[in-house]
């Protein structure tokens, strides 16, 4: 009985003790005013903040090029010299065969190179740095494997490709810059770039061009691989897969960095011309801080546009590096330049056509974004790539598992058609086909 009320008193005194904090502690004091949701800037607010403040689109005409039969198409199009302006592509883009070119893309590995086409062959680089050429006829004519001995497919990815003089040049992530004689796939000569070499290279003449571990610009001559000349900028770690390709005209050749930094250097030292750095971001996403250029630069007379995943574009003047005009739009790709207009996927995954002039929205369609629509389940996104102009229509490849194509002038939907898998590439034409790459490691061709 004794133990019993000695328990019973020590919980009547732990009870008071709580009574007489909890009438120390102050009054609890309820602000008045509407209750916000704090995912609402994550989730169902961000489509509203996205629409904020857009104009209205505009049907406008555009003159575009004439359409060229091309036979090749050898690097990204972001130098003049090299671009096919306005490929010959007509149809319903019917599939007319697929061929496996490796690895697809994967937790860890990506596919970043797009196809080049050259010689009767397209070329590709999987996620594992395995290239292929393929005959138009969709047959494998040989396939080379540029893992280091001591590494495994899987250990590093991103890369590129470019063609010129019956070379084919491979950047890859295992920190390598191969030449390979583009009939048989027997390597020529190798350069060890010292860090990843995910970067895109551009040839021009007897030099090659491409950035290096998103911070180094290289230049190589085309025969022997040697190092003619190099410079840095600022490190980033706000860096996106893969790297954009130098754009190149008869002097400069301009550099795009993950720092957001563009650079020109005289193509025949390496002396720096001028530097930029393309600042701000969009507001009220947090992705926006991504600085790093995914929009290459593309020469277009004496203007050089590019842009940042954070919601930028820029004109620039080549000569100068002056800023022209800036838009907040963020190209995911290289912007394609016609009749006085540019056109690009933004980092809103939206198809838009902007003024080249002075950078202003003309139209824009939007274009899948989130895999799951439910807010809290709203983490991956889409990815679009394109646009590219053939055949008088905007082709946009996606991941989706659809490649649409636009009317340039008001931006609607004319077309789609399946890629099973979904697209990993930016799409290439050559001989009034199309090719892309599916994210399951395999070419396709559309006519």
């Amino acid at each position: 009985m004794r133990v019993r009320l000695v328990r019973n008193w020590g919980w009547a005194l732990g009870l008071a003790g709580l009574v007489g904090l909890s009438a120390c502690a102050e009054r609890q004091v309820i602000l008045p005013g509407e209750r916000e949701n704090l995912r609402a800037v994550l989730s169902e607010d961000e489509a509203a903040l996205a629409a904020q403040e857009v104009p209205e689109n505009r049907a406008l005409p555009v003159s575009l090029p004439a359409t060229v039969a091309n036979t090749a198409w050898t690097q990204r199009h972001g130098s003049p010299a090299t671009r096919v302006a306005h490929p010959a592509f007509g149809g319903a883009m019917e599939m007319l065969w697929s061929n496996d070119i490796g690895a697809g893309d994967a937790r860890r590995n990506r596919i970043t190179a797009d196809p080049v086409v050259a010689g009767g062959r397209i070329f590709t680089l999987d996620s594992e740095a395995r290239v292929t050429a393929t005959s138009t006829g969709g047959e494998t004519v040989w396939s080379s494997d540029l893992v280091p001995p001591r590494d495994r497919g899987r250990d590093a990815t991103g890369g590129g490709l470019a063609f010129a003089d019956g070379k084919l040049f491979v950047s890859s992530g295992f920190g390598l810059l191969t030449a390979l004689d583009a009939a048989t796939g027997q390597q020529l000569w190798q350069q060890k770039l010292e860090t990843t070499g995910s970067g895109t290279p551009t040839v021009m003449g007897d030099t090659v061009y491409l950035v290096a571990g998103d911070r180094t610009a290289w230049a190589l001559n085309t025969e022997n691989g040697r190092i003619l000349w190099q410079f840095d900028s600022t490190p980033s770690v706000h860096n996106v897969l893969g790297g954009p390709a130098p754009a190149l005209n008869d002097q400069v050749a301009i550099f795009a960095f993950g720092s957001g930094e563009v650079q020109a250097a005289f193509r025949g030292g390496g002396l720096r011309l001028w530097n930029a750095v393309i600042s701000g971001h969009r507001d009220g996403f947090s992705r926006a801080r991504v600085t790093d250029i995914t929009g290459d630069p593309v020469l277009s007379g004496t203007t050089a546009y590019v842009g940042t995943y954070g919601g930028r574009l820029v004109a620039l003047n080549a000569g100068t590096g002056e800023r022209l005009w800036t838009a907040e739009e963020g190209p995911l790709n290289p912007v394609w330049v016609a009749g006085g207009s540019l056109f690009l996927v933004s980092d809103q995954n939206e198809l838009v056509r902007l003024d080249a002039e002075d950078g202003s929205r003309i139209w824009g369609t939007k274009l899948p974004l989130f895999v799951k629509d439910r807010p809290r389940r709203q983490k991956e996104v889409f990815a679009h790539y394109g646009p590219v102009i053939a055949g008088g229509r905007l082709i946009v490849a996606s991941n989706d598992g659809f490649v649409r194509s636009f009317d340039p002038v008001s931006g609607e939907l004319v077309g789609t058609v399946e890629i099973p898998g979904g697209a990993t590439t930016n799409p290439v034409f050559a001989g009034g086909v199309m090719y892309v790459v599916s994210s399951r490691g395999a070419l396709y061709a559309f006519r």
